[in-house]
This record gives C-alpha cells, sequence and structure tokens, in this order.
C-alpha cells in the first residue's frame, strides 16, 4: 500500500530523497502550489541562502514544471480544476513516486494564523486523513498551538515516516 502524505510541490524540487524512497509513496499536492512554482522560476528572490543551491532548485523546479506540462499530466490536472476538491488521477513520476493534485478549495477557516497555501494543506490533510510532510518548523509550531488535529512530520524525518503506519483512529486522536 502507498504511503500518502499532503506536501506543498516546491519540496519535491528541494529534497531528492522524496523521489527516492523506500517504499511507494503517493504526494498529494495543492493546486495552488504548483502555482507558486512558477513564481518561485522567474522570481529574483533566492529559493535557497546559497546561491548554487538556489541555482541547482531552481532547475528542479523548471524541470518539475515540465513534468505538469507534460501533455498527459495537463489534461489531467485540468480535468481536477472543474470542481472544487476533485483530484486528478494520480501523475506517475517514477517507480514508486505518483503525485495527485488537489484543486484544494481555500475558505479562510484559518486565515488568521496560516497563509491560503497552508490553509489548504490543512483542509487536505483533513479531508484526505492524511500526514503532512513539511520543512517548516513554524508552520509546524503553529498546527499545534491551533490545536489542529493532523498529523505533521518533519521532512527530516521522511524515512520515519515513510514507516509510520497509524491507523485512522491513531491518526485522528494522536497528538
Amino acid at each position: 500500500m502507498n504511503r500518502r502524505f499532503v506536501i506543498e510541490a516546491v519540496m519535491i524540487a528541494i529534497y531528492g530523497q522524496m523521489l527516492s524512497p523506500s517504499r511507494p509513496v503517493e504526494y498529494l499536492i495543492p493546486y495552488s502550489s504548483i502555482l507558486e512554482l512558477y513564481e518561485m522560476k522567474e522570481s529574483v528572490e533566492p529559493v535557497m541562502p546559497e546561491p548554487d543551491d538556489d541555482v541547482h532548485v531552481k532547475q528542479k523546479i523548471g524541470e518539475l514544471i515540465a513534468f505538469f506540462e507534460e501533455p498527459l499530466n495537463k489534461k489531467k490536472i485540468e480535468r481536477s480544476l472543474l470542481a472544487p476538491w476533485r483530484k486528478s488521477p494520480p501523475l506517475l513520476v517514477k517507480d514508486g513516486v505518483s503525485i495527485t493534485v488537489v484543486n484544494a478549495s481555500e475558505n479562510a477557516q484559518y486565515g488568521e494564523l496560516f497563509d491560503p497555501i497552508e490553509t489548504e494543506i490543512i483542509l487536505t490533510s483533513l479531508r484526505e486523513q492524511t500526514p503532512v510532510l513539511t520543512d517548516q518548523v513554524e508552520f509546524t509550531d503553529r498546527v499545534i498551538e491551533a490545536e489542529i488535529p493532523i498529523q505533521v512530520f518533519d521532512v527530516d524525518d521522511f524515512e520515519f515516516a515513510l514507516e509510520a503506519d497509524l491507523t485512522t483512529e491513531d491518526w485522528m486522536t494522536t497528538p
């Protein structure tokens, strides 16, 4: 069975290990985070603090954009955009790794504490009962402070997260 995580699209570009997991994985990505890739690629603002890392990540962002723009993938994504909360069929990145694009609908439910993409990640996690994988410590802290009933893993704990098999009941009651 695939392990599933809700993530931002840019994380696939930043963290190469996410494309070489030890077991099959499906990433659920809110569509708005794909749109954010275009902004990051064209921005003069660095994505990474080190210039060499920034060049590398922007190249990977370009590759990820090209993947999403491949005709078959683009068609699958466009179909998911026809209705709120509709999901694309899985887009196969490589053996054992797929991406499902979610037409998440940000409803300002958490607007005071979280930006729109963070809210879509939270709502997707709640809706799909799937943990979030992030590198944003501040985001994790705010989720805990707000007592939002989602499970969040730090990207540094990716291998642990892959092995953490929780039942739905465990997931909903884990603090």
